[in-house]
């Protein structure tokens, strides 16, 4: 019996076919995970920006922005595919339309298999097929390797996983210019050693779900203090490689600027972080959660700096 038959009973007692309309499309919606493929565009649009020099096609910002959500809309349905059975266990993913019955499982994975082939398609045709490949291939990353190998396998799941996040800067570079440069490649791992810093946080606070369900997030197989010193030596590798761009040639002072207050302050709480932790403080008083929130806020703010940088120059 799987996790989500062992849910009590009237869970999933009305066939998804007789819900209301308005639900379902909603339902269908929530399988793309819109909140984070937000995140994902925040990083993509600016890098187009950055590669035009100035302000880019917005036809083609459209194409890439609608490929983009499509693409990730589909990697996001099948990881909900995949999981549904630790979902239905813990209590931060109990609401997702599989586990509640709301979608079945053959329609998200015809759904999810209709986005990832539309947003190939729509890639290639509209706007090149190298951003087409980009795209599939974080796709299948995000699925294959972090969602079905690595998730429930490894610590560093996260690590290795979130390279799929990362991508879509390629994306939007290869959108503009059908090629990838060092700046791309530069922002790429200004995502990598980002995403660990931005979603360990979460995971301390929300470690008792992926204990219950046997996911080996750091927080799970580490205790705080170990946590914490891998969040700051992630955030000053980060910081380090953001301010990069400008001796390569890519971006200017604006930029620059932008990039090394936006670091202090990550630095900052990173560090005020890890003294919480070394004083063995727990539950609310440590406030993993400010750092996870100013993660958000770092990145759209250093993309933002991405992207006006080109007028200041």
């Amino acid at each position: 019996m799987t996790a989500v038959e062992s849910r009590p009973a009237g869970v999933l007692a009305e066939a998804p076919g007789h819900r209301p309309f308005g639900a379902r499309a909603k339902a269908f919606v929530a399988l793309t995970k819109p909140r984070i493929i937000e995140l994902l565009l925040m990083t993509t649009v600016p890098v187009m920006f950055l590669a035009a020099q100035g302000v880019p096609d917005l036809w083609l910002v459209l194409a890439t922005c609608l490929g983009g959500y499509l693409s990730a809309g589909g990697a996001n349905a099948y990881n909900m595919y995949i999981d549904r059975d630790i979902d239905a266990l813990m209590d931060r993913t109990a609401q997702r339309p599989l586990v509640t019955g709301m979608v079945s499982p053959k329609e998200c994975l015809a759904f999810a298999t209709a986005l990832t082939v539309g947003s190939t398609a729509w890639f290639w045709v509209l706007v090149n097929p190298l951003s087409a490949m980009l795209a599939l291939g974080a796709n299948a990353f995000y699925v294959l390797v972090y969602t079905m190998l690595l998730k429930r396998r490894t610590a560093q799941n996260i690590v290795w996983g979130g390279i799929a996040g990362c991508l879509p800067v390629l994306i939007g570079w290869s959108a503009v210019t059908n090629s990838v440069s060092w700046a791309a490649l530069v922002l790429f791992l200004v995502m990598f050693f980002w995403t660990p810093p931005h979603y360990w946080p979460l995971s301390m606070k929300v470690k008792d779900d992926y204990e219950r369900v046997g996911v080996p997030m750091l927080p799970v197989v580490a205790g705080n203090r170990a946590v914490a010193r891998q969040i700051v030596l992630y955030s000053w590798v980060m910081v380090a490689v953001s301010l990069t761009l400008q001796p390569l040639g890519y971006t200017g002072w604006f930029y620059t600027i932008a990039a090394a207050v936006l670091g202090a302050m990550w630095l900052k709480e990173a560090h005020a972080l890890q003294g919480r932790a070394k004083a063995g403080i727990t539950g609310a008083k440590l406030k993993e959660m400010r750092l996870f929130h100013w993660s958000i806020t770092y990145v759209s703010l250093l993309f933002a700096a991405v992207a006006i940088d080109p007028f200041l120059r």
